[in-house]
């Protein structure tokens, strides 16, 4: 295991006028041993070229890397001790699952007994001790995707790099993956650096979450500080399923809605789980209305906005039905003209 030092990392990108492209500016990130960071953003935030600079593939152009205190600077990445798992799975498709596994120790000349005892361990862990005569084409992506990860755990690597690995794979396999990755982590305990766009990966793993945007940390912390306490209105509507609604305090017709507000506020945001119906609240009128079984998200227009708010399937109101609603107390979340959040 390990702890990780992103210190004031940029990484600039010239063009062949001369022109300097910003990728990442000053990225500051302190990563405990053990602990599971997930890398998340849009595409273009710069989350992928952060990794290939934690990895030792792609240099920077300001800043450190530190592994355990250490200057990772200069070092190549066979050096680093460190395993990446890829989107591709970057598997050999003329060897077995079980070859798969011990080609890394092989070209580390580990001894024989010790190659088969990691490989032994490796597959029961993962499921795949079924699987270790098959070769790559043999599997499904969800056990191919297993297997990468083998062949980065039998190499008790000081850390383990993750770069979009479920990307490819269907729905149903995503979510069984990220109870493989969760079990993983709490079987072997190594620090993870994970990178995703996807917003449900990042918070169901996260131990702590770095949200870029346009190569800067917009927000570091948990899943939970993401979630109840977005730093701002970026944070609010990038983390959540559904988006946060954000109303503007300067509209009149959301005076009712969003109450009285201190100075400064200039929006309000609400989570869908934040409103719900009330007989004596500000009037909506319902646009659309999703059904997902249990419970619905209700698709309104109201306030000067487009409001979304979760209800339970058996009481949910129909498209077209004007109803009431309010805010619940304490889910309001206040932002200033700049998007920043404002304090209650």
């Amino acid at each position: 295991m390990s702890t990780v030092g992103i210190e004031r990392i940029g990484k600039d990108h010239a063009g062949a006028r001369g022109e300097v492209t910003r990728v990442l500016g000053e990225v500051d990130i302190a990563v405990a041993d053990g602990e599971l960071l997930v890398l998340v953003g849009p595409s273009g935030c710069g989350k992928s070229t952060l990794l290939r600079i934690i990895a030792g593939l792609d240099e920077p152009t300001r800043g450190r890397i530190t592994l355990d205190g250490r200057d990772m600077t200069g070092v190549e990445p066979r050096d680093r001790d460190i395993a990446m798992v890829f989107q591709s799975y970057a598997l050999y498709p003329h060897l077995s699952v079980r070859e798969n596994l011990a080609f890394g120790l092989k070209m580390r000349r580990s001894a024989t007994a010790e190659i088969e005892k990691r490989v032994a361990e490796a597959a029961s862990m993962l499921g795949l001790e079924a699987l270790l005569d098959r070769r790559p084409a043999q599997l499904s992506g969800g056990q191919r995707q297993r297997v990468a990860m083998g062949r980065a755990v039998v190499r008790h690597p000081r850390l383990f790099l993750f770069d979009e690995p479920l990307s490819n794979l269907d729905a149903a396999l995503r979510a069984q993956m990220r109870l493989e990755i969760l079990k993983l982590k709490r079987t072997v305990g190594t620090t993870m650096i994970y990178v995703t766009h996807d917003q449900v990966e990042a918070m169901t793993l996260a131990d702590k979450i770095a949200l870029l945007n346009k190569g800067a940390v917009e927000q570091l912390g948990t899943p939970d500080e993401l979630y109840q306490r977005p730093a701002t209105t970026f944070v609010a509507r990038f983390l959540g399923a559904p988006e946060m609604s954000l109303l503007s305090a300067a509209d009149a017709r959301a005076a009712k809605l969003v109450g009285d507000l201190p100075p400064g506020a200039a929006v309000v945001g609400v989570r869908a789980e934040g409103l719900r119906p009330d007989a004596a609240g500000a009037e909506a009128v319902v646009e659309v209305v999703e059904h997902l079984g249990w419970e619905a998200l209700v698709h309104m227009r109201a306030a000067g906005a487009r409001l979304i708010m979760r209800v339970e399937s058996a009481h949910c109101p129909r498209a077209g039905e004007p109803i009431k609603i309010a805010i619940a107390p304490g889910a309001r979340h206040l932002f200033d003209e700049q998007g920043r959040r404002v304090p209650e």
